[in-house]
């Protein structure tokens, strides 16, 4: 059900007459500007006394009354329950990305362990769908804790780790074997049940029972000293030792079970989220998450945004521990459990070892904002810095940089990056694949960028810079005078940085255009960090366009260019002959033979791969 009020038809957006039409069923409302651009994204248990909040006289934050100000329409969806809503709602912000919500932009999948069903299993890093079959143990807060759990586990449980394709494929032990870090199941040198204990003791360390692994050992280490196994015993009692150390490190041994702890602060403009995974009351690490458009938030508003983003759709563990009480704790709480199909508790602790994780996620988070700030104190610096150093009336808060990168002059990309007081801004970097130049003339591919880039800006699309930076020099600072001039562009203050002789950092030449000589800094100047910084990002990301352009050419047969010519006929054609080399040796004739190709579809073919005749 929608209930939306068209910009086009209405010429103001009546809030007072449109709540008053609104249910009170719970649902999910769409705020949209006079563009049709959906601006914020909300769930509601009564829309019309959720909706009718954000237009009252007193009491709104300066952002809501910004984001209110721009409302052309709402649009509402009402829904069976207030789950369903908070469902709905995570599904839209994550599709939409509303400016005015807070957004969570980490898809990235977290790495497992994964023990496999094999008769000999392997222990491997798994990312991505649980489809293979097998146990699977995590999620690690990154590749790294990942790998050093599989060198510890490798050192105390030696259960394989190579590939399958490898470990079917041997005739003789491998170098883990010698190292005494595998027992070579591959070629037999130890039976099913001897592995299997192995695994079972692995399993058993993953899921935190670490002293079940210890005493079954020591049991093991008996069994072997009283039937005068000796070397045998002391292998087992240097594991009992390494366990030992291993739980010794531990910040907390005897929690148990698996837990995230979420630990957020709001400082300074600046807003962070720790998550700490405990698995098996082992502690794997942590990741900062700093959403966006969440400066203005408290500390529980910001959980209670971040939670369903970060979980639906994700593993749950039973257990979340807060450190902030969250409103609508218990909605939150009953539709994780029913999408992660088991009970989850979310909760603030207030004593035992759960205070323990907590402090020990405040102090992360702590560390990661200081970082932040410093990081984005530090950038302000430099751009305060070069607006000195180049004499700018304002600050340049957006530098945009341009590149150019080919092989030989094929398949030439030009690069567009973007920098802000923020750092880079990665959804504005543009690339543009250069056509109708002479291969390897680098002033007319710059020209062809600027001019398709500032033209767009012409027709309103994207935003003005405050710095136009050309890697390279003269001649191309040239061509950027041009495209400019032409589009009425002229006031655009254009930098020029070309690579010393010896094309080592800090021996640049920098050129300004309407500045007399070149523009001098010293190899340690801030201002040149941060050109060399943006000058960098754009080289790498030309030249990342360019490999793909001409890797994809290379996948391209020169079969397509030929008009008439389609998918089935130059599939019969290259089945005739065998291959592309074989189709450049024939004749016209030999080409007319094939099903389907007609004598001036013949001769099409064989001028292609004969233009000199």
């Amino acid at each position: 059900m929608s209930q939306t009020e068209n910009p086009t038809t209405e010429p103001k957006f009546d809030p007072v007459s449109f709540v008053k039409s609104l249910t009170s069923r719970p649902g999910v409302y769409r705020m949209v500007d006079a563009e049709g651009t959906v601006i914020y994204v909300g769930k509601a248990k009564n829309l019309k006394k959720r909706v009718g909040s954000y237009f009252r006289s007193t009491g709104l934050t300066s952002k809501t009354q910004v984001m209110v100000a721009q409302i052309v329409a709402i649009e509402i969806t009402v829904t069976h329950t207030e789950n369903e809503a908070l469902i709905l709602e995570n599904n839209l912000i994550k599709e939409l990305m509303p400016r005015y919500n807070v957004l969570l932009r980490d898809d990235k999948s977290y790495p497992y362990l994964l023990i496999s069903g094999d008769d000999y299993p392997r222990l491997s890093v798994h990312r991505g769908a649980k489809r293979k079959k097998g146990k699977y143990f995590g999620p690690y807060p990154s590749a790294g804790a990942v790998r050093e759990s599989l060198n510890l586990l490798q050192k105390l449980f030696p259960v394989r780790q190579c590939e399958d394709s490898y470990y079917q494929n041997r005739s003789r032990p491998c170098l883990q074997y010698q190292i005494k870090r595998c027992t070579a199941p591959c070629v037999g040198l130890i039976s099913e049940a001897d592995y299997q204990k192995d695994v079972q003791h692995t399993i058993m360390f993953l899921e935190g029972k670490n002293q079940q692994v210890m005493d079954e050992l020591s049991n093991q280490m008996d069994v072997a000293s009283q039937s005068l196994q000796f070397e045998q015993a002391a292998s087992i009692r240097d594991k009992i030792i390494s366990l030992r150390r291993v739980q010794e490190r531990q910040y907390v041994s005897s929690m148990q079970g698996d837990s995230d702890v979420l630990a957020a602060i709001v400082r300074d403009g600046i807003a962070v989220v720790e998550v700490s995974f405990v698995r098996g009351g082992r502690n794997l690490g942590s990741k900062s998450y700093f959403p966006k458009g969440s400066s203005d938030l408290t500390e529980s508003e910001l959980l209670t945004a971040f939670i369903p983003q970060y979980y639906l759709g994700k593993d749950v563990p039973a257990e979340i521990l807060l450190s902030h009480e969250v409103e609508d704790a218990q909605l939150l709480q009953d539709v994780l459990q029913t999408e992660s199909g088991h009970k989850v508790s979310l909760r603030k602790p207030q004593r035992g070892h759960a205070t323990r994780w907590l402090q020990m996620a405040m102090t992360n988070a702590e560390i990661s904002l200081t970082q932040r700030i410093s990081s984005r104190s530090n950038l302000l610096q430099r751009f305060e810095m070069l607006q000195d150093a180049l004499e700018l009336d304002e600050l340049p808060k957006r530098i945009e940089c341009f590149d150019i990168s080919h092989t030989s002059g094929e398949r030439t990309v030009a690069s567009c990056v973007v920098f802000g007081l923020e750092g880079a801004i990665k959804s504005d970097y543009r690339k543009f694949n250069i056509e109708g130049i002479t291969g390897g003339d680098d002033y007319a591919a710059m020209h062809q960028a600027l001019s398709r880039r500032f033209t767009r800006l012409n027709n309103g699309e994207g935003k003005r810079p405050d710095l136009l930076l050309i890697d390279g020099g003269k001649g191309q600072i040239k061509e950027a005078q041009e495209v400019l001039a032409e589009l009425n562009l002229s006031d655009l203050p254009i930098l020029g940085i070309a690579k010393g002789p010896a094309r080592k950092p800090g021996e640049e030449t920098l050129f300004l255009v309407g500045r007399a000589g070149e523009v001098t800094l010293s190899a340690d100047s801030p201002a040149l960090h941060l050109l060399q910084q943006v000058r960098d990002e754009a080289h790498r990301f030309a030249i990342t366009g360019h490999r793909q352009r001409r890797a994809k050419a290379r996948k391209t047969s020169t079969l397509e260019d030929i008009a008439g010519l389609g998918p089935k006929r130059r599939q019969k054609i290259l089945q005739q002959f065998g291959g592309l080399q074989e189709v450049k040796r024939a004749g016209v004739e030999d080409l007319q033979r094939v099903e389907g190709i007609s004598a001036a579809l013949a001769q099409k073919i064989y001028d292609l791969f004969h233009p000199d005749n």
